[in-house]
């Protein structure tokens, strides 16, 4: 880390290093050394006793799992990955799901057992999913049943729509089965991929720590957080924040319909009193349309503080045209930011 002499105060770019530095306060994180998994981390900020209220909730269905319910699960599942499926410390899991109460949990009790997550899109072609599986080299794959015929042949797949999943998350749990494994916070913890619009894609490791580092969220945080993820959950954008609010014990609305719709999310917004909301551009934009031709449409987001954007920049203008219809409503253009990253 360069002296705070060699870095500008106005831009953070250090000329020694030849890198930007971020002009924020340092996230309180612990001692790079001691061995910690990211699920350890994240656990160890919630109080004491669990908040009753929902970890998750599904905005489709109004399906909640209490923060008690969600821990519970994941032990069971961590239980399970070792004794049924002897997953352990540094096997890649391949996913292949559609957003839903379950992956969570699944992402969860993969990382506490040492597994490396690698989520993809269901949508691909079985040719694509056999490039990032050439890539990540799974040796597990978590799928739901429309999809798993286009996993790579030969490769172990675990139905995440099959009663033996199901029994696996709510199967006995050992609580100690998550400090069986000790894992170093510079362990991969994630594989995800890149969209390959610069070429053919390519697989990047995230550690438990750039995880930990992942805790902050941008803008004014207000009481009784509810926040609404509507972005794919094997995106490096849903990825991260599906987990993060775990670490804040706040509740985390997952939008799971197929589509985006601009009425049904702005429903959802109103129905589960969310403060933020978690989308990219062009849904943004969507936002911004239905509330140009309906005025009441901005009435149902009245709950509403944030909006946080990502996965591609925002115009000033779609900026200045959404508060214009929400002037109440905080604007975020967020960066999914993780150091030490590695590419395979």
């Amino acid at each position: 880390m360069p002296s705070p002499a060699a870095v500008d105060p106005l831009s953070g770019y250090c000329a020694v290093t030849r890198t930007f530095h971020s002009l924020r306060a340092p996230i309180p994180l612990p001692p790079p050394s001691p061995p910690l998994s990211f699920p350890a981390f994240a656990f160890s900020l919630l109080p004491s006793p669990l908040p009753a209220h929902a970890a998750f909730l599904d905005a489709a269905t109004g399906e909640a799992v209490p923060f008690p319910a969600f821990l519970g699960q994941v032990r069971a599942l961590a239980t399970a990955l070792r004794a049924h499926l002897h997953i352990s410390r540094g096997d890649v899991a391949f996913v292949l799901a559609p957003p839903s109460l379950h992956i969570p949990v699944l992402y969860f009790a993969l990382m506490a057992v040492g597994a490396v997550v690698s989520p993809a899109n269901p949508a691909l072609t079985a040719g694509e999913l056999a490039h990032l599986a050439a890539l990540s080299k799974p040796s597990v794959a978590f799928a739901v049943s429309s999809a798993a015929g286009k996993l790579p042949p030969g490769l172990s797949a675990v139905l995440l729509d099959s009663p033996r999943f199901s029994s696996f998350l709510h199967g006995p749990g050992d609580a100690l089965v998550m400090d069986a494994a000790v894992m170093h916070q510079s362990d991969p913890a994630a594989i995800l991929y890149s969209s390959g619009t610069t070429g053919s894609a390519k697989a990047v490791v995230l550690t438990h720590r750039n995880l930990m580092a992942t805790r902050v969220l941008p803008g004014p945080a207000p009481p009784g957080e509810v926040l609404m993820l509507t972005v794919p959950l094997f995106h490096v954008y849903g990825f991260v924040f599906c987990l993060r609010p775990v670490m804040a014990a706040q509740t985390l609305v997952l939008h799971t319909a197929g589509r985006f719709d601009t009425r049904g999310v702005l429903a959802a917004v109103g129905r589960f009193r969310v403060t933020r909301l978690a989308l990219a551009p062009p849904a943004l934009l969507a936002i911004v349309r239905a509330a140009e031709d309906d005025e009441s449409v901005a009435a149902s987001a009245a709950t509403l503080q944030v909006v946080l954007c990502g996965g591609a920049s925002l115009s000033p203008e779609l900026v200045r045209r959404f508060s214009h219809k929400f002037p109440h409503v905080f604007v975020s253009q967020v960066g999914i930011f993780a150091s030490y990253i590695r590419v395979l």
